[in-house]
């Protein structure tokens, strides 16, 4: 049994304003399972709405919610926003929280599971498996993760269904000494492949529901930064 105390819970932002008082909610709403605690830790990536009034304000209104929170005085990208987040977590395991509504922190438990049995090391949260509600959107874009993802298993001989997950839980000292350089979307396909490289580690994967947005309601993935996963894919597995 992995016995540890607190999750580091990075959450990303940029322009949410609309949504991040909810995701916050949902994120306090959850109870870790073994007593863990949680360590919220925002870091808005130069927002031009009001994102950074909307996290003040909600900080004042909840004192009784460990919440640090950090701004990038330029924009980034939401995984320099990540890096950011990584240096500055405590707990012994840290897991990214995307801002929007698209993933449920209920789920958090469901993820930790296999690190409370001893098993894990790190824990992938897949969009493709298991039961679990999944809003039905673009046809393409499944069909891009699943290339993507193909690829990815080929150079790192994992086996994973979804490798650009938002939800990867990890052990905080491994990560923290992963030397990272993806600022953007990158990010995903660079983590993956080096953790894949570290010797003995464990890594499983778990169903978790999808509640995708369209690009309307805020999406903002597009077909260039699918390209970038792709050189990043080659990169860290070919030329590290």
């Amino acid at each position: 049994m992995e016995n540890f105390t607190k999750l580091s819970i990075i959450i990303p932002a940029y322009n949410e304003a609309r949504t991040i008082h909810l995701i916050l909610d949902r994120v306090a709403e959850v109870t870790l399972i073994n007593g863990i605690q949680k360590e919220l830790i925002l870091v808005n990536d130069c927002s031009t709405d009001d994102t950074e009034q909307v996290l003040l304000k909600y900080r004042e209104d909840h004192p009784n919610i460990p919440l640090q929170y950090f701004k990038h005085e330029v924009n980034k990208g939401k995984g320099a926003a990540i890096h950011t987040g990584i240096t500055k977590a405590t707990g012994e395991y840290l897991i990214i929280q995307d801002a929007d509504l698209e993933y449920d922190p209920e789920e958090f438990n469901v993820l930790l599971k296999p690190v409370i049995r001893g098993f894990a090391d790190v824990v992938y949260g897949s969009r493709f498996l298991g039961g679990n509600s999944h809003r039905i959107l673009f046809f393409w874009h499944s069909i891009g993760n699943k290339v993507l993802t193909t690829l990815s298993n080929v150079f790192t001989n994992l086996n994973l269904t979804d490798m650009e997950t938002c939800y990867k839980l990890c052990k905080t000292s491994i990560i923290q000494n992963i030397r990272l350089k993806e600022e953007r979307f990158g990010f995903e396909p660079e983590i993956t492949a080096k953790i894949a490289r570290i010797p003995g580690i464990r890594i499983y994967e778990v169903g978790i529901s999808y509640y995708g947005r369209t690009y309307k309601e805020g999406k903002k993935i597009n077909w260039k930064d699918g390209f970038r996963a792709i050189y990043c894919i080659l990169k860290y597995n070919l030329f590290a």
